[in-house]
């Protein structure tokens, strides 16, 4: 079996807000865009926005629990961008949770959640090539 994620969808309570901090934080062009679902064309994939009762409503499970630790990352081809993107997010209507710092491993990183909580690495590693098509390679 292909090593292989096709979509991502994250419950959103408010999808107005959303589309604001995705659009205008991250700068993405929405392929979908209706009352309900917003999807937006990722590198190999796709990353939708979906009113939360309603993805609770298609998977047939109400007040779904509250997910675990998890990240979603945006690596970047410089480390300038990181603080850059932070702040644009913020704007937005992010909530910064870790400023840009070097972790141990080298590079740069910092946190900020989405309006609905959705976590977000904002991440420079010069050890992860990203191609001119913008798809991350992790070399070990």
């Amino acid at each position: 079996m292909q090593h292989r994620v096709s979509v991502i969808t994250l419950g959103v309570t408010d999808l107005a807000r959303s589309k604001r901090f995705y659009v205008k934080g991250f700068g993405w062009k929405p392929v979908l865009d209706t009352d309900e679902i917003v999807f937006y064309q990722m590198n190999g994939f796709v990353l939708g926005t979906w009113l939360k009762a309603k993805l609770e409503e298609d998977m047939k499970q109400q007040a779904s629990p509250a997910p675990g630790a998890y990240t979603l990352a945006h690596n970047v081809t410089d480390p300038l961008q990181v603080t850059r993107i932070l702040t644009q997010l913020a704007e937005q209507g992010g909530t910064l949770l870790r400023a840009a710092d070097q972790p141990p491993h080298g590079g740069l990183r910092g946190y900020i959640a989405d309006p609905d909580g959705h976590t977000w690495e904002i991440a420079w590693n010069p050890a992860w090539p990203i191609s001119p098509e913008g798809y991350v390679t992790a070399k070990f």
